[in-house]
């Protein structure tokens, strides 16, 4: 077999070897994650004034390429994660209920939506944000499929559907009554028009079907988390063997308030989106008539129902609820709420457009309006307010000992304000949060229980204010303007880039290792020359210049001994293939 033979077998075999190093939960509890609704982020042309009739719920033209061109823009507010709505395949129509846009239509599992690029514009994006040192999360639904038409048309709509294409797969027509929980999991949502088709997920081949696509789609696109669509409407036993075939980390949208109800559900799936902390927290914050021991005691009810709220996602705004600013306009009451979200306990998810204090209701969905008509604008309030938040929050987690893993303490508490303590030892990370609204009067407040020595100074670290804890222990807080606070030991904040304290730490970087490997085929001495870039996450092997998914650095020798063995036993056979 001449060399160009050779060169193709190898090439072939690399490009198929994937192995996968999985974030853990921990690794995740570190990211502060960006949610982008691929179709409204930004546009492949860069236009910043394309039409986008929001109401008529149509595609308006967002692309992967379009997230790719502005990652700067996402991460100049510091974040190292994005959720991207769903990728696959949808239903190709224009209908009285709008189009697939936000991606909850899917027909073809297997299948990309062409509407937002091609498979090589998304995989540009996704090495992009590994090269980044950012991870993605894939939207996804395992609930549903859909299809235009009656709901008792699923007979002849089912073989459109990939890969359940027969009605046997799915559960006999009922619509989802809200008043009635037993009809969550086994009926439709949808409408007369739009049907979800609901699936059998109780069923051994469903269940082995669901977990065989997950698997080549987490491999073929090195995904580094799930978020998975209408969990609540699946049975939460079906989700133990699903989150072992992705490999990655999951959480469950449960769109309720209920959280002895929706734990069920974290349990199974490890994760779920706080649906009982975000009801509270805008009821908190949208007025100063607030009840914040509502939200004080959703805090602790979810500590004795659930088992880790540390590893849920917590948010404010998302595509399914209506934008803050339609409670109120007020910044301040906006930077409470954005405080709370990315310094409370969980992994703070933050809907794009909230650092632009965009509006929006549902109903129609006028919250999903485009970012682009933003102009992303990086002066933005809130876009630095933002920024400086996860910054902090980044450097809490790499500075404190399992700073994400520990949980909040309310340590001190009146009619409108209250304070959060998190963190271990002298790194206590103090949250001071108010309703008052933009304009209230300049108070203070003094906190005990904070754990911090009589003498030690700290820094309010989102006006670069120094404060010192008395002889007695007590600190004292002053409060204006309605404005949160967020308060750590000056002496840890070193290279924190936080109020001119040097640069921010280094975050683990990727970098290049490569290496030659000598091995044997068909009695011949070859060299096989790999090349992998390897991160705290992610490692890719390459090939001629071609990097490849995920292989860990440390499989590599393993691998070239296999490659020999499959090489030699192979030649024959594609000798004879290929005729050279």
């Amino acid at each position: 077999m001449n060399s160009l033979l050779w060169s193709i077998t190898l090439g072939a075999i690399l490009l198929n070897a994937t192995a996968v190093n999985a974030a853990t939960l921990d690794e995740w509890r570190g990211r502060t994650i960006y949610q982008v609704l691929t179709d409204r982020f930004a546009r492949s042309d860069g236009s910043t004034d394309a039409s986008c009739e929001v109401v008529d719920g149509r595609y308006c033209g967002g692309s992967w390429k379009g997230i790719k061109d502005q990652l700067d823009y996402i991460q100049g507010m510091n974040f190292d994660a994005i959720w991207m709505s769903p990728v696959v395949s949808q239903l190709d129509q224009t209908t009285i209920d709008g189009e697939a846009y936000t991606g909850y239509w899917a027909q073809d599992l297997y299948a990309l939506n062409e509407r937002f690029g091609t498979a090589e514009d998304l995989r540009d994006l996704i090495d992009e944000l590994h090269r980044r040192g950012m991870y993605i999360m894939f939207d996804i639904v395992v609930n549903h499929m859909a299809y235009a038409g009656h709901p008792r048309q699923l007979a002849t709509q089912a073989r459109h559907l990939n890969p359940f294409n027969d009605e046997k797969y799915y559960h006999s027509y009922c619509p989802v009554d809200g008043d009635d929980r037993r009809t969550t999991e086994v009926c439709w949502l949808g409408s007369n028009t739009v049907p979800l088709a609901d699936l059998r997920t109780e069923k051994t081949d469903v269940r082995e079907m669901f977990g065989d696509w997950i698997g080549e789609m987490v491999s073929n696109y090195s995904i580094d988390g799930l978020r998975i669509d209408t969990a609540l409407n699946v049975e939460p036993g079906f989700f133990p063997d699903f989150v072992d075939a992705s490999n990655v980390f999951n959480t469950g949208e449960t769109m309720d308030g209920d959280n002895s109800f929706v734990c069920r559900w974290a349990d199974t799936i490890g994760s779920i989106l706080n649906y009982p902390i975000y009801y509270p927290l805008i009821r908190t914050f949208s007025s100063p008539e607030g009840n914040i021991n509502d939200l004080i005691t959703t805090i602790y009810t979810m500590r004795e129902n659930c088992k880790d709220p540390t590893a849920y996602g917590i948010f404010s705004e998302n595509h399914d609820v209506q934008r803050f600013t339609e409670l109120t306009n007020d910044t301040a009451q906006a930077k409470n709420v954005l405080a709370f979200n990315i310094m409370a306990d969980g992994i703070p998810i933050i809907y794009q457009g909230q650092e632009q204090h965009m509006t929006g209701g549902v109903n129609p969905y006028t919250n999903r309006a485009p970012m682009w008509h933003t102009e992303f604008d990086t002066n933005a309030e809130l876009y630095k307010h933002i920024a400086d938040l996860v910054l902090a929050r980044q450097h809490f987690a790499l500075d404190g000992d399992d700073y994400t893993a520990s949980e909040n303490d309310v340590i001190y508490q009146d009619y409108h304000t209250f304070a959060l303590r998190k963190g271990k030892g002298d790194k206590q990370v103090i949250t001071v949060l108010n309703n008052n609204g933009h304009t209230s009067e300049d108070f203070e407040i003094e906190i005990k229980g904070h754990k911090l020595e009589h003498g030690t100074t700290v820094l309010e670290v989102l006006s670069c204010t120094r404060l010192t804890v008395s002889k007695s222990g007590i600190l004292t807080v002053p409060m204006g303007s309605g404005l949160p606070k967020v308060i750590y030991p000056e002496k840890h904040l070193k290279n924190s880039g936080l109020c001119g304290e040097g640069e921010p730490l280094p975050k683990p970087s990727p970098t290049i290792i490569a290496t030659t490997y000598a091995t044997t085929i068909n009695g011949h001495s070859t060299m096989v020359a790999t090349s992998a870039t390897s991160s705290p996450k992610h490692s890719k092997l390459a090939i001629g210049g071609a990097p490849q998914d995920r292989a860990t650095t440390a499989a590599l020798p393993v691998l070239a001994a296999v490659l020999s063995i499959l090489l030699a036993s192979s030649s024959a056979f594609l000798y004879r293939s290929t005729g050279f």
